[in-house]
């Protein structure tokens, strides 16, 4: 397994490889992997020739209040994990190759952005499109992979390649979870004990929601309030949003007559966890 720490190192790799016409795949992370990552890393193994997983935490996409410094980071065991699953190389980009310090260009997408996180983390997401868009120019793939967990940035990534008609791919795999429900997450680790027992309030509340949904409930807004209620019940925690959105435009619904994703995010302490789950009335 090649580990690659420069762009045009990455760049000349990945020409050589589209050379010998190999499909190059790519699955971008911020490291310390868990089973969630891995499965992004299967889907591309068994879609790609070639598979390339990018190890970078972005300070681009922190708020000055967020959880960069603490963000958790374990190298070699990262490394480890993804040379016995066949990778064929790692992309670890140091910052200052990656921005150096006149660095004063951005990507931003702007409508998919403005509600679910956005109004939470401003900048959030420039600074995800600014450096996905760079890993895109240094791997040069074909297809990359992102989870469902963070249902906002795939969707947003996908209107990013669609609007400048990037030449690849963009492909869902589905949200990997532990066995009582709570989506796997690098943040996982950093709650307390107490804290995550009860986090799996946050998928039962959601497939409350999907319930709801599949017996008739048609008002959005008292699944909302249900789903709270029981997120309140279980948890010490700050809700920043529980929203039922059209699952393409990710605007706010208020009467559901189709397809809809049941999106969440918490504060637990300081750590904050987002979660998601489509769903569909079944009398369509």
């Amino acid at each position: 397994m090649k580990r690659i720490h420069t762009a045009v190192e990455m760049q000349a790799q990945s020409d050589a490889w589209r050379g010998a016409d190999l499909c190059v795949g790519l699955v971008p992370t911020m490291g310390f992997l868990h089973e969630g990552h891995l499965s992004l890393v299967d889907h591309s193994l068994e879609a790609a020739d070639r598979t390339v997983v990018s190890i970078f935490v972005n300070p681009l996409q922190f708020g000055p209040k967020e959880d960069y410094a603490i963000y958790p980071r374990d190298m070699e065991r990262d490394l480890d994990l993804l040379s016995r699953r066949g990778v064929d190389a790692v992309f670890h980009p140091q910052t200052v190759e990656f921005y150096p310090p006149d660095f004063s260009t951005s990507v931003e997408v702007e409508e998919l952005t403005k509600g679910l996180c956005g109004p939470f983390r401003p900048g959030h997401f420039r600074g995800v499109t600014t450096v996905v868009t760079k890993l895109f120019t240094a791997v040069k793939p074909h297809l990359a992979v992102f989870g469902q967990k963070d249902y906002q940035q795939a969707a947003v990534i996908r209107r990013l390649v669609r609007d400048l008609n990037l030449d690849l791919r963009v492909e869902v795999a589905p949200t990997v979870r532990e066995a009582d429900g709570l989506a796997m997450s690098s943040r996982n680790v950093l709650l307390s004990a107490e804290e995550r027992q009860r986090a799996s309030a946050l998928y039962e509340a959601l497939t409350m929601g999907r319930k709801k949904i599949e017996q008739g409930e048609r008002d959005a807004s008292r699944i909302v309030a249900e789903m709270q209620a029981h997120v309140e019940r279980a948890l010490d925690a700050s809700i920043d949003y529980i929203s039922i959105a059209h699952p393409d435009t990710l605007e706010e619904i208020t009467h559901i007559a189709g397809p809809v994703v049941i999106a969440l995010a918490v504060r637990l302490s300081n750590v904050r966890l987002i979660d998601n789950i489509i769903a569909a009335p079944l009398d369509r």
